[in-house]
């Protein structure tokens, strides 16, 4: 049963201001909602009872967006956002999480909700949506697999290599858990704060250290918003009534 999920939505997004000028991009408008108002509403539907927000940039624009919400609600700030990676982010919600199964999701991500049904699926230690239909380019976060297990992420995966776009939500089991927070602390005691945390992920997979496996989510809906392209791209793909 997954209990939790994380959001990162500490970056400033600069590629849609000035949208971005008041408020973190995760509060940028698709339809009648947010970007982060959908995941949230998602979340909630599937069953989630504990929030965490990992913040940074406009933290005050997180927190009125998300008040009254029927469920509890932890705030994770990164007083470093503007000089770290989402390693870090995700590093602080380690107290939040502490002993719980639960969805990391990017803050930047719109997608159908029959995703997170597909991420939670999989028994593995680590469950990751990807989609092996969606054509990639370099910033793809790409995954190299072997039967259904991850062995590598990384943006650097050639084209040839890559099963497909690792995209941004995964699901933690309560057992890896430690393990995943224990890796980042130790990057992060070693001074090593630009990782993203997919780069945590690869490193324990590929030495054996954790399991992670391919969660399917070819043909449905999602797409990352980093730019304004991408932005019109969602509002077009989820003009529709929502799911």
């Amino acid at each position: 049963m997954v209990e939790a999920a994380v959001i990162l939505v500490a970056g400033i997004g600069s590629r849609l201001r000035p949208i971005t000028d008041t408020r973190p991009k995760a509060l940028a408008p698709v339809g009648d909602e947010t970007i982060l108002g959908r995941a949230v509403r998602l979340l909630l539907d599937f069953g989630i009872s504990r929030l965490v927000l990992a913040t940074g940039y406009r933290e005050d624009a997180v927190r009125a967006a998300v008040s009254g919400l029927p469920c509890e609600v932890v705030f994770c700030p990164n007083p470093r956002f503007d000089s770290t990676q989402n390693s870090v982010s995700l590093a602080l919600c380690r107290e939040a999480v502490a002993g719980r199964s639960f969805f990391k999701l990017d803050g930047d991500v719109v997608f159908d909700p029959e995703l997170l049904t597909r991420i939670a699926a999989p028994t593995a230690e680590l469950s990751c949506g990807v989609d092996s239909r969606r054509k990639l380019d370099a910033e793809a976060m790409k995954v190299v697999v072997e039967g259904t297990s991850i062995r590598r992420f990384g943006k650097d995966v050639s084209l040839e290599e890559s099963h497909g776009e690792s995209i941004g939500i995964e699901r933690i089991s309560a057992s890896a858990s430690g393990k995943l927070f224990d890796a980042l602390d130790e990057r992060i005691a070693a001074g090593v704060t630009n990782l993203y945390y997919e780069d945590v992920y690869s490193q324990r997979s590929s030495r054996g250290e954790m399991v992670a496996e391919v969660a399917d989510v070819s043909g449905l809906r999602w797409t990352e918003v980093d730019t304004f392209e991408d932005l019109e791209s969602a509002r077009r793909m989820f003009t529709l009534p929502s799911a």
